[in-house]
């Protein structure tokens, strides 16, 4: 039973619980035994809450046996990200000078969570300040791909998908201000869903800054985690909604307004050169949308190259405000990264307000793009997953970096939802995708997701590979 239990989707696991097939405590014993027979391998998870967990499934079995209304996800064990607030432990952000930055409340994502039944277990890794797309920091250490000990679990939540890939939990919280949540989907082979920005989810935090700059407000969120794209559906109406804490976020209807079934497959990414691995998942999707009844044509959206770069101008201004304060604290090679990519795009080359005016212009011509393909399927990066720590490796890194988000950065820059979906394994290394919608149209990039999930399979949990 142990292994079924660690190996089961959220939403499984939550109908069995609730059934009283099996106990919440069952269930969270189940995967601190899977942690403690892989988490020493991977470094994913960095604090487990054993206990406390334990204690909490007990809670939620007691109330299933009394007959209580059970939460959606009531005694399903998740994992946080550890630049997540979560009350009473520290919300390290991967930071030593951080390590004891202990919180007295929830980020509002994990008081839904909570409020929906579920079960805090670990917390996750993360790079420093969730500034890189690789995995490792100098106070929690290197975390590894579940598929190949030598190449990156993706960032920032790097540890999240390594955890989720593994089978150490069933769902997990991450956030994505440059493709955090999608990044390292794809190098582990789950999926994630990056929802409308800002406003679907709420984000905030009870450390300072609390008010973020503009760059971050306009482009972060967090959101769900998990290994089928019915556990993200799930996490999506758990975690949506008004909350006092951000007034930027809404309470806005989950069915998005009918559309046609049309898919546009992008097999070409300005600037960029893809091989044929990475064409192919891109083509085998678009096979399974157009199995599922949708119309698939090859296309390309607008401007891509001119998203990437005002992503860039967006958020290069709020990282010149920050690193005074984060240069004493962090790793060179992690500062030289951000330095990299101001000497690049330096904040006072373009004026803000011609920056915004530009913003506002591609949007309008993707919103008139997406009226006519109302989903847009294109690859997660433009590369497979590289060796650990070659983002930091100079100016050579900072370019990686860059050049590998090329086709994730339109996401954040425009707030449009996105769904990273595995489309299989080729080589010993996961291959995915990823899904596009309008604003607020999470819906139709789930839909589309799930049709290719039900045509490729379910790639995860696996066992790690421990040697190459």
């Amino acid at each position: 039973m142990g292994t079924e239990l660690w190996s089961s989707s959220a939403k499984e696991l939550a109908t069995r619980i609730a059934s009283r097939e099996v106990s919440s405590r069952e269930v969270v014993e189940a995967h601190l035994a899977r942690i403690e027979q892989v988490n020493e391998h991977l470094n994913a998870l960095t604090v487990i809450m054993a206990e406390a967990a334990i204690d909490l499934a007990d809670a939620a079995d007691a109330a299933t046996s009394a007959g209580e209304e059970l939460g959606p996800l009531h005694g399903v064990p998740f994992t946080i990200k550890e630049n997540l607030d979560v009350a009473g432990g520290a919300t390290t952000q991967g930071m030593p000078a951080m390590a004891d930055a202990v919180v007295a409340v929830d980020a509002p994502v994990v008081e839904r969570m909570r409020a929906a039944g579920a079960v805090p277990l670990a917390r996750t890794n993360l790079p420093e300040m969730g500034l890189r797309i690789s995995t490792n920091n100098p106070l929690r250490g290197l975390t590894r791909n579940p598929w190949h000990p030598e190449l990156t679990a993706g960032g920032s939540s790097g540890g999240e998908a390594s955890a989720l890939a593994s089978g150490m939990s069933p769902i997990g919280l991450g956030n994505d201000l440059g493709g955090s949540l999608r990044n390292p989907a794809y190098c582990c082979g789950i999926t994630a869903l990056k929802p409308t920005s800002p406003g679907r989810i709420p984000l905030a935090s009870s450390l300072p800054p609390e008010d973020p700059p503009l760059g971050i407000q306009l482009m972060a969120t967090d959101g769900p985690m998990a290994r089928r794209v019915a556990d993200l559906r799930l996490g999506l109406e758990v975690l949506s909604g008004w909350h006092p804490r951000d007034p930027r976020s809404v309470t806005a209807p989950l069915e998005a307004p009918p559309a046609a079934r049309r898919a546009a497959i992008v097999t070409e990414i300005p600037g960029a050169m893809l091989d044929d691995e990475l064409v192919a998942a891109v083509r085998l999707a678009g096979e399974a949308l157009a199995d599922a009844g949708y119309e698939v044509g090859e296309t390309g959206p607008p401007e891509l190259d001119r998203c990437h770069e005002m992503w860039a101008r967006v958020l290069t201004p709020d990282i010149a405000i920050m690193l005074g304060e984060l240069e004493p604290i962090m790793t060179p090679p992690a500062v030289a990264l951000l330095r990299h990519l101001l000497d690049w795009y330096p904040p006072d080359e373009v004026p803000a307000a011609l920056v915004h005016m530009e913003r506002a212009r591609l949007g309008r011509a993707w919103s008139a793009f997406l009226a006519d393909h109302p989903v847009v399927v294109m690859p997660v990066w433009t590369g497979p997953p590289f060796e650990h720590d070659a983002d930091i490796a100079g100016p050579d890194g900072a370019r990686l970096t860059l050049d590998m988000l090329r086709p994730i950065t339109v996401g954040n820059l425009l707030g449009i939802p996105s769904v990273a979906v595995p489309t299989g394994v080729s080589d010993g290394l996961p291959r995915g995708v990823q899904v596009y919608a309008e604003r607020w149209a999470e819906q139709r990039c789930l839909d589309a997701a799930e049709a290719i999930e039900a045509a490729v399979g379910v790639i995860t949990p696996i066992d790690p590979v421990t040697s190459t």
